[in-house]
């Protein structure tokens, strides 16, 4: 990092300031570290541990992409193997027999199971491919990515909330109580009520909550009378997910949660035996939080050299498990994208295009969280939607369709060109001697993939230096491909099935590249 030398004192200016020490702030932070971008994370939390973090409260299922993500960085095999939900989808290789139904995720607390999915949809997914969903403890893998991003040199400060900043054309002053910091950029990962996003003058819009949700780890007297499983009332929804760990769907327009009270054992009792049409009795309340389907986007994730990321971009029910993984892939896209710019190696426009590529997935989410919502309200039309799509999800084309958008197997960026897999996360490629594609981005470098072995294409890459390099060889399965341009983050910038014009793949790399 720089040194400044202001009113006779030494003042470090990092590279990157970010607010928020949760996943997406520390997967952001060893994004940029990785390409030796000097990091500062400032965390309003003195402790990173938190009860509400524990199980079952931090459990968060991971999507296709998150695992491909934490797979080609190297940090998959750090989670705790045990953990694991593994997918048995991640092959699809067809076994004689009726097949097994186990549920695999849900939508609006309707399931789908793995019996239903048609996994021959997904072409490009290869039996080398990883896990297509994965099971994860919110501090678990907080944890993993502060050790990394230490080990890479990120500096982590907490107990410290950012309160106020200023930034002029070329760096940010951040405000931490009586405490400043500069920064050439600032990012907010700061969470749904980001302080950045507000300071920063961000537009927020979006659609005002229906239900309050409930999550209490709980003593309950009588757990018989309430059903297994995740239940649609009358009233609302609630799900005892193991003993003593309840849910409980409210729609009261989200009043309760915006009010701010102290969320009593009393109140609990109360809602949870209206809810279920119970006399049930809690005899204590251990851990108790409240959440909305409050859904709300920035409508740019950039202001100057002010950014935003995860939830401080945008918030929506924690219906399937999906914001973390919104979270995730915006700091994988960033990342890279961000340093090239601070290091002066960016074609013109290339983090413009992070709000371009991350704004449409977000407003995706929050359209899928909405339609979830829409089928579990009280009433007769949300009953009759409920029943038609329960129908089509328990089809083979209904469950794989869900399965993919839940997983993440659709996502994608329009970025044109001729190609299908153009705008796709790059298939897991396995070479003849066992290496796999994922295994070579540890380094978070473009790659150009050449399967014919064609010299100017070795060439091509050589004169990028260390912002691309060359990988050849047979890979086992190539779906027909010929060479395959390769983003930092694992997306297909370019691919072709044939021998390559030289003149079009050279547009497609300094489009995305900087010598």
């Amino acid at each position: 990092m720089e040194t400044l030398i202001n009113n006779n004192k030494n003042q470090s200016v990092y590279d990157v300031i970010i607010s928020g020490a949760g996943p997406v702030g520390l997967f952001l932070a060893c994004e940029l570290a990785l390409t030796k971008c000097s990091v500062l994370i400032l965390e309003k939390a003195e402790n990173p541990h938190s009860p509400l973090k524990q199980l079952p409260f931090g459990i968060r299922g991971l999507s296709a992409l998150s695992v491909e993500a934490l797979y080609r960085r190297g940090l998959l095999k750090e989670l705790e193997v045990p953990k694991r939900l593994k997918d048995p989808h991640s092959n699809p290789t067809k076994v004689q027999g009726p097949q097994p139904r186990r549920q695999a995720g849900h939508f609006a607390g309707i399931p789908f199971h793995d019996g239903n999915i048609d996994t021959s949809q997904w072409r490009y997914r290869l039996p080398s491919s990883t896990d297509t969903s994965l099971i994860s403890e919110m501090e678990e893998l907080e944890a993993v990515l502060s050790r990394r991003a230490e080990a890479l040199g990120v500096e982590i400060k907490r107990g410290l909330a950012i309160t106020d900043f200023d930034q002029t054309e070329d760096g940010v002053t951040v405000q931490s109580g009586d405490q400043s910091f500069k920064g050439k950029w600032l990012v907010g990962c700061d969470g749904s009520r980001s302080v950045v996003r507000k300071a920063g003058g961000f537009e927020f819009l979006g659609t005002e909550p229906e239900f309050t949700g409930y999550s209490a780890q709980v003593d309950i007297a009588n757990p018989e009378k309430l059903s297994p499983g995740r239940n649609v009332t009358p009233t609302g929804m609630y799900l005892q997910s193991q003993p003593g760990y309840v849910i409980i769907q409210d729609f009261d327009g989200g009043a309760f949660h915006n009010a701010g009270k102290p969320i009593t054992l009393e109140h609990v009792q109360e809602v949870l035996r209206r809810i279920s049409n119970t006399d049930v009795t809690i005899s204590a309340l251990h851990i108790a939080t409240t959440w909305t389907d409050r859904a709300r986007q920035a409508t740019t994730y950039r202001n100057g050299r002010v950014l935003l990321a995860g939830d401080a971009a945008h918030i929506h029910s924690p219906l399937g498990g999906q914001g973390l993984n919104l979270g995730l892939g915006d700091a994988m896209n960033l990342g890279w994208k961000l340093a090239a710019t601070i290091q002066k190696k960016a074609p013109e426009g290339l983090l413009d295009s992070y709000h371009t590529e991350r704004h449409p997935i977000g407003t995706q989410v929050l359209d899928w969280s909405r339609a979830q919502v829409a089928i579990m309200r009280p009433g007769p039309d949300a009953r009759a939607l409920n029943a038609i799509i329960r129908d089509l999800m328990n089809t083979r084309d209904g469950a794989t369709y869900i399965a993919g958008r839940v997983w993440g197997v659709f996502t994608h960026y329009n970025l044109g060109g001729d190609h299908p897999l153009v705008g796709h996360s790059v298939p897991n490629f396995e070479f003849k001697d066992g290496t796999r594609i994922g295994e070579l981005m540890h380094d978070g470098h473009g790659i150009l993939l050449d399967f014919e072995m064609n010299a100017s294409l070795k060439t091509l890459a050589s004169e990028y230096g260390d912002r691309m390099k060359y990988v050849s060889g047979w890979a086992k399965e190539q779906l027909g491909l010929s060479t395959v341009l390769i983003r930092p983050d694992g997306i297909i910038a370019w691919a072709s099935d044939s021998e390559p014009d030289e003149q079009s793949i050279r547009q497609a790399v300094a489009l995305w590249f900087a010598r």
